[in-house]
């Protein structure tokens, strides 16, 4: 698969490769070791890894935003995902642009750097650890009283859902992409449009 993405971006001789979901990303910016000595396809990997960007990073590199933001009153506790946090070091863009966005109280729960226990398939082949990381995950964030959560990598969303869920709350969880379109908008994120 991952030769197929590089021939396909070769052929469509793209500059950047925007990535909204940090598992895909992490894994598409570590090609060029994913094919170190193989002397097909170790330089053209590594030439598609350098082109790879979260869609956060794009927008910081941006610059002064061209749309209103609207404001959107609401307490929202970023989660780092593992992906884009650690694998990807993508750690800033993300907060600046929920910052940029008026009326976001931005909140980071303690122990920001510890995995909510998704980590790919960690969930599906340790379930009682996942389980028990879940579960410290929501509840640090529950000390913040947020209004909804936003994180940048689906296995994050459903990870902190279920172990929300279990202690009986019902946050919305969202993409920090899915609030900046809701305040470029001007709609409140946790309705339904």
């Amino acid at each position: 698969l991952a030769r197929h993405n590089i021939q396909v971006f070769e052929a469509a001789g793209v500059d950047r490769i925007v990535i909204n979901a940090a598992g895909c990303g992490s894994a598409m910016k570590e090609y060029g070791e994913l094919f170190a000595g193989d002397p097909q396809w170790e330089s053209r990997a590594r030439a598609i890894s350098q082109k790879v960007r979260d869609i956060s990073q794009i927008l910081v590199e941006l610059g002064e935003p061209r749309a209103v933001r609207n404001p959107i009153g609401a307490r929202v506790v970023y989660h780092d995902a593992c992906h884009l946090a650690h694998g990807q070091g993508v750690r800033s863009e993300p907060r600046a642009l929920l910052q940029a966005i008026p009326g976001i109280e931005l909140l980071t729960p303690p122990e920001s750097e510890i995995c909510c226990g998704s980590a790919g398939i960690y969930n599906l082949v340790q379930p009682d650890a996942a389980r028990a990381l879940g579960e410290r995950k929501a509840r640090h964030i529950a000390a913040l009283s947020p209004d909804m959560i936003a994180t940048g990598n689906p296995g994050c969303t459903l990870q902190i859902n279920a172990a929300a869920r279990a202690l009986g709350h019902d946050w919305p969880i969202v993409h920090p992409i899915e609030l900046l379109d809701a305040s470029i908008r001007g709609v409140d994120p946790r309705t339904k449009d």
